[in-house]
C-alpha cells in the first residue's frame, strides 16, 4: 500500500509534461469490483493548474474516478481525447439511417449532460415515454461479456444500439422509436456520447417515475461505426425452454448474481409488452386502452408508469388475467434460489422503507459494464 501510495504521488507532481509524457507515465493495477469481476485499469494525470487523476477502465465492469481536485464538477483536459470516431444517426420521416463519422472526445460535457438530463424531463412529461427509455438503456448495456477484454467486441453500453443492424435484432423490436425520441436531445448536445445519453435516459426515467435518483457516472465512449455491434442473441428470451437456467446464463455473463438478476427485473414494474413487437401478451388490457402515451399492450403491473415494488406482488399473485407474467417472470418465484433473493430483498425493503431503492446498486452496475470509460460524476 506504502508502494503504491508513493507511486501515485509522483504521478500527482506532474503538472507541466506533456499529454504523451502523462500518458507514457501511466500505472496499471487491478481494480476491485462491486460485482466480484476483475478489472485493468490505468491512471492518467492531468497537467493543468491542479493536476487530477482519472480512472479508466480496461474491461471494467465497475470503474470509478480518482479526482484531486476539489472541484465537484469534472471535466476531462482535451489532450487527453482518445481519437474515437463515433457515428451520428439521422432519423429521417421514413425511418432510415444515414451515419456520419466524426472524431469525438471520449468524455461526455459535464454541462451539456445536465443540460440534457432537463431535456430528458420535458420529453418525459410529454411523451410518458419513461419504459422506453429505460429498455433503451438496458438493451444498450445487456450486451456485456465479462469473458471477452478487449473492447468494443465485449459489448456493454458503448451506443452501438445507435445502428440500424443491432436495432434489428430481435429483442430490439421497437427501440427505433425510443431512438427517434431521444436523436433530437442528441443533435442539440453534441458534446454528449450516444452511450451516456442512453443510460441518462435511462436513470432519468426511473427517477421521474417515482424511483431513487441512481447515482451514475459517465464518460462513455461509443463505438464507431455497425461493424462494432454485438452479434445476435446477447440478451435474454421471454420464454425459452428452462427460464431459470436462461436467466443465469444471460446474466451470469455480464457478471450479475442472482439477488441482482431478481432485482433488476423488478423493472417490469415499468412498461408493457407489444404482441406486435415481441409475440407476448394482449393487444391492449383496461389498464393500456387509454394510455396515457400511446395506447395498447399488455403491462406487468396496474401502474405501469410508476417505479414501485408492485410487480413483485401482482407476478406473485396472479390473479389479473390482465396483467402479464412472462415464463422469465414466472421463474423468480418458482426457482428456490430466485425465492431466497426475493426474500432477502424483501426484508431490505423493510429496512429501508423505499422499495425502489433496490435499483441503485444493480442498475449503475449494469449500466457502467463494458464501455472503455473515463468516468465523472457530474450528476450526484
Amino acid at each position: 500500500m506504502a508502494e503504491r501510495l508513493s507511486q501515485l504521488t509522483q504521478i500527482v507532481k506532474v503538472q507541466s509534461s506533456s499529454p504523451s509524457q502523462s500518458q507514457s507515465s501511466s500505472l496499471k493495477r487491478p481494480m476491485a469490483s462491486s460485482l466480484g469481476t476483475a478489472a485493468s485499469s490505468r491512471i492518467f494525470a492531468a497537467s493543468s493548474s491542479k493536476a487530477r487523476l482519472y480512472l479508466r477502465s480496461s474491461y471494467s465492469s465497475s470503474p470509478s474516478l480518482i479526482s484531486f481536485s476539489s472541484s465537484k464538477s469534472l471535466a476531462l483536459c482535451p489532450r487527453f481525447c482518445r481519437h474515437q470516431r463515433t457515428s451520428a444517426v439521422n432519423v429521417s420521416s421514413s425511418g432510415r439511417f444515414s451515419t456520419g463519422a466524426s472524431p469525438k472526445c471520449a468524455a461526455s460535457d459535464p454541462d451539456q449532460l445536465k443540460s440534457a438530463r432537463e431535456d430528458i424531463k420535458e420529453l418525459l412529461k410529454s411523451k410518458f415515454c419513461h419504459p422506453i427509455l429505460v429498455r433503451l438503456g438496458w438493451h444498450d448495456a445487456g450486451t456485456y461479456n465479462k469473458n471477452i477484454e478487449e473492447w468494443p467486441q465485449r459489448g456493454g453500453a458503448n451506443g452501438s444500439l445507435r445502428f440500424e443492424v443491432e436495432l434489428k435484432h430481435a429483442a430490439n423490436a421497437g427501440l427505433v422509436n425510443a431512438l427517434k425520441l431521444i436523436q433530437p436531445i442528441k443533435d442539440k448536445y453534441s458534446g454528449v456520447t450516444y452511450a451516456d445519453l442512453f443510460q441518462l435516459a435511462s436513470a432519468t426515467a426511473i427517477e421521474e417515475a417515482g424511483g431513487p435518483k441512481i447515482p451514475m457516472k459517465y464518460g462513455r465512449v461509443d463505438v464507431s461505426g455497425p461493424n462494432e455491434c454485438p452479434e445476435e442473441g446477447r440478451l435474454p428470451d421471454a420464454g425459452p425452454p428452462s427460464p431459470a437456467d436462461h436467466l443465469r446464463e444471460v446474466f451470469y455473463r455480464m457478471g450479475l448474481n442472482d439477488k441482482e438478476i431478481v432485482a433488476l427485473s423488478g423493472a417490469h414494474t415499468l412498461g408493457r409488452s407489444r404482441p406486435e413487437r415481441s409475440g407476448w401478451g394482449k393487444p391492449e388490457t383496461k389498464y393500456t386502452k387509454d394510455g396515457p402515451g400511446a395506447p395498447g399492450g399488455h403491462s406487468w403491473t396496474v401502474q405501469w408508469l410508476k417505479f414501485d415494488n408492485s410487480y413483485f406482488k401482482d407476478i406473485k399473485a396472479k390473479k389479473d388475467e390482465d396483467l402479464l407474467v412472462l415464463p422469465t417472470d414466472a421463474a423468480l418465484f418458482e426457482d428456490p434460489s430466485f425465492k431466497v433473493c426475493r426474500c432477502m430483498l424483501r426484508n431490505m425493503l423493510k429496512i429501508r422503507r423505499h422499495s425502489s431503492r433496490i435499483m441503485q446498486k444493480p442498475m449503475p452496475n449494469l449500466a457502467t459494464l463494458g464501455p472503455n470509460l473515463i468516468l465523472q460524476r457530474v450528476l450526484c
